[in-house]
């Protein structure tokens, strides 16, 4: 079971261990920014402390799904026609980028967004982001986005040394017309890009048909391959 830690150490006092298994987790409280890009690379994610991966997935109607990560090598990415006309659909907005703080706002659009979700409902916002994301274990940014003086949408931004990973996105419902979890993303990107990162991690989708399919349209999109170890090119 080899360690990933390079020249870079914990500052907890646990340590991580990768192994082959691709139904994994493990628990740590703080990653430095070097490791978070060698987790993402090899297929992990995490939600707050919890750290996880696996090549499988079920339903609750009982269908089996086939996980597969991706990424977008932000050299290679341009907006798409489509991702362009949401871009100008959405100019009357404005929005900020600033450390992640949670408040009774953010949580209150949560509660009336998670509704569109049928199946692996999530309970609360810190199910995705911990108790406290501005503590660890990676440094999270949070994206707003106003009509007005009204927050609209948001989105969770993890931030590693040369790469970023979309944690979750999140909108009024009732403004689902202007493709905001598009637009919140391309933003992300855009972001990513102008500090120079080389990758963004958008999160898994699957190879069967499934609501993740909206990933799969970005330019300079790769993908994990589990078996080889190997990140491949992913047409759109």
């Amino acid at each position: 079971m080899p360690h990933i830690w390079g020249d870079d150490k914990p500052s907890s006092a646990m340590a991580i261990t990768v192994t082959s298994d691709l139904h994994d987790a493990f628990l740590c409280d703080t990653v430095p920014a070097k490791v978070m890009d060698a987790l993402w690379a090899s297929g992990w994610r995490h939600f707050g402390k919890l750290f996880y991966r696996y090549a499988q997935q079920e339903t609750e109607g009982g269908r089996a799904l086939t996980i597969t990560p991706l990424r977008i090598r932000l050299a290679k990415w341009q907006p798409t026609s489509s991702q362009r006309r949401v871009l100008r659909k959405n100019a009357d907005l404005r929005w900020e980028m600033q450390l992640v703080c949670l408040d009774d706002d953010l949580r209150s659009i949560f509660e009336r967004h998670k509704a569109r979700f049928r199946d692996n409902i999530p309970e609360k916002l810190e199910n995705f982001l911990g108790d406290k994301p501005d503590v660890g274990p990676c440094e999270c940014r949070l994206l707003r986005v106003f009509e007005g003086e009204k927050l609209l949408a948001a989105s969770f931004l993890d931030v590693g040394q040369r790469a970023v990973s979309s944690v979750y996105a999140m909108f009024e419902p009732e403004a689902a017309w202007r493709s905001l979890g598009i637009f919140t993303l391309l933003l992300e990107l855009r972001f990513a890009c102008e500090l120079g990162f080389d990758f963004l991690y958008p999160g898994y989708a699957t190879q069967e048909s499934s609501a993740y399919d909206y990933k799969k349209q970005f330019t300079g999109l790769e993908w994990l391959d589990f078996e080889a170890c190997e990140w491949r090119g992913l047409p759109r």
